[in-house]
């Protein structure tokens, strides 16, 4: 059993509080701090404050932003909604440089096993985002349990407004081959496929 001293301990414990990072992982990022000039070390930690002190959630979509109102929602077309789980979505989505509209981030899915019901994410909200001038919400929810059921609730809860409600397509991945694909992935695929 190894044991460290106290502030190389401290700092390991922290680093293990990240998700994903075990202990071996807690012990090289804390050799790395050691490892690193005080400017460095100092420029770290101050990365670390200025995040917590200056990044918020959008008071309309629930995305990251420095701003009351993040960029997106400021100068997009509101008109198309993309609902996703995380602000991480967002980021992903954004990548493909393809969606031209804003996004509602529900910071979560509804997961009765873990006690998280409608009440629990930002569904109202999304709700009263709704209007004359909104022509289609996107569910882009992961494709898994959790994802659809959220999807559907959400689905079911739009209908009656006369927006156009749509989900994102799942299947089987481009370059892949099908002899590989599980049962589900081959049955989505199978049931979104689409005219040619």
């Amino acid at each position: 059993m190894e044991v460290f001293i106290e502030p190389i301990g401290r700092l390991m414990n922290e680093f293990g509080k990240l998700p994903g990072v075990g202990r071996k992982t807690a012990q090289r990022y804390a050799y790395r701090i050691i490892g690193m000039t005080e400017e460095e070390a100092r420029a770290f930690a101050d990365a670390i404050i200025d995040v917590k002190r200056k990044v918020r959630f959008c008071k309309t979509c629930g995305n990251f932003t420095e701003f009351e109102t993040c960029e997106i929602c400021r100068t997009r077309d509101p008109s198309v909604i993309c609902v996703v789980k995380e602000p991480k979505d967002v980021i992903a989505l954004e990548k493909l440089h393809e969606f031209k509209g804003v996004y509602h981030v529900l910071h979560g899915v509804i997961s009765p096993i873990n006690g998280v019901g409608p009440n629990d994410i930002r569904v109202r909200e999304l709700l009263a985002r709704i209007n004359d001038k909104t022509e289609e919400v996107i569910l882009a929810t992961n494709p898994d349990v959790e994802g659809d059921a959220t999807a559907m609730y959400i689905a079911k809860l739009l209908k009656p407004l006369g927006v156009k409600v749509t989900r994102i397509a799942h299947g089987v991945p481009v370059g892949s081959e099908l002899e590989y694909a599980d049962e589900v992935t081959l049955a989505r695929a199978l049931y979104d496929r689409k005219e040619l």
